[in-house]
């Protein structure tokens, strides 16, 4: 599972694998779940057998059958699948009435169309050149799940934006393998900030800054009056109170996060926290006594 996961994470990070490795992680994986199935069928029997009703002794049986990262692994997947669906119906996940979908998927769609065309390629490649008939059907099988699985990140990345809700909350993603939300009252400022670093998805420093890297890079920094909690893909909590991501639209992610009445002239270069009282107007200096008051009409040459 952990491999699996490691080789998704990866792929969307833009490393390339030997495609046997991708194989041979798909078939562990089979196999492992094959096992899982197995196990969960005999909880399942046992708790009816028991007299539990059908949900509770199916949940029970998942929970002890099944690993919580095998778990989590096969929740990612099915979030690929239904997005697959949402991508094909042109619908997007999770963005309410009056909220803002920012997208990011637009700057790392070549790169993840080449990798799927290859998988393609080499998946039939792998089953003209076998010989033996099992192992081309299971190379073949193989093959074309881990492509599917590579359209399905990118349809998740495209139907999962990030969301800047109408209270101006923010719901910051990464297909099905990330998910962070932050409330508006803990957005201290927001600012339009392109950073280039290595291809690693998820980086989390020390200092509690937190990089959400899509083709390398990230574009909008957030940070926040107060830590907040985020779960990497693997499943381990971290907290993080200053947040990097990518958006295709930079600009406009940071006019979405602005405070409500603030115009685009108005617009600070670092956004002041939400909540916070705003600085009182200096009323005007008078004049001294005796001295000239300019003309408003008149021009300086």
């Amino acid at each position: 599972m952990v491999g699996e996961l490691t080789v998704l994470v990866c792929l969307a990070a833009g490393v390339r694998f030997p495609w046997p490795v991708v194989l041979a992680v798909e078939a562990l994986v089979l196999t492992v779940l094959t096992a899982g199935m197995v196990v969960t069928a005999r909880c399942y029997r046992r708790a009816r057998r028991a007299g539990e009703e059908r949900g509770p002794a199916l949940r029970r049986a998942v929970r002890q059958g099944v690993p919580p990262l095998a778990r989590r692994l096969m929740a990612h997947e099915a979030r690929a699948m239904v997005s697959l669906a949402l991508w094909a119906a042109r619908r997007r996940h999770g963005v309410g009435p009056g909220a803002r979908a920012v997208g990011y998927a637009r700057c790392q769609a070549p790169m993840m169309f080449l990798l799927t065309l290859a998988s393609v390629i080499e998946t039939v490649v792998l089953a003209l050149v076998v010989p033996w008939p099992v192992v081309h059907a299971v190379l073949l099988v193989l093959g074309l799940y881990g492509v599917l699985m590579m359209v399905g990140l990118h349809a998740s990345c495209v139907t999962r934006p990030h969301v800047v809700g109408a209270d101006g909350s923010l719901r910051v993603r990464y297909g099905a393998l990330f998910d962070l939300r932050i409330p508006a009252g803990l957005i201290a400022s927001a600012r339009y900030e392109r950073r280039y670093t290595d291809g690693r998805l998820l980086r989390v420093g020390d200092a509690g800054d937190l990089d959400l890297i899509v083709d390398s890079q990230t574009s909008v920094t957030v940070e926040l009056t107060a830590p907040v909690t985020a779960v990497r893909p693997f499943g381990k909590p971290f907290r993080a109170r200053l947040i990097r991501f990518h958006a295709d639209d930079p600009r406009a992610a940071v006019a979405a996060l602005r405070p409500r009445g603030t115009t685009e002239g108005e617009r600070p270069s670092v956004i002041p926290a939400r909540g916070a009282a705003a600085a009182p107007e200096r009323p005007p200096v008078p004049a001294p006594a005796g001295s000239p008051v300019p003309d408003p009409g008149s021009g300086s040459g």
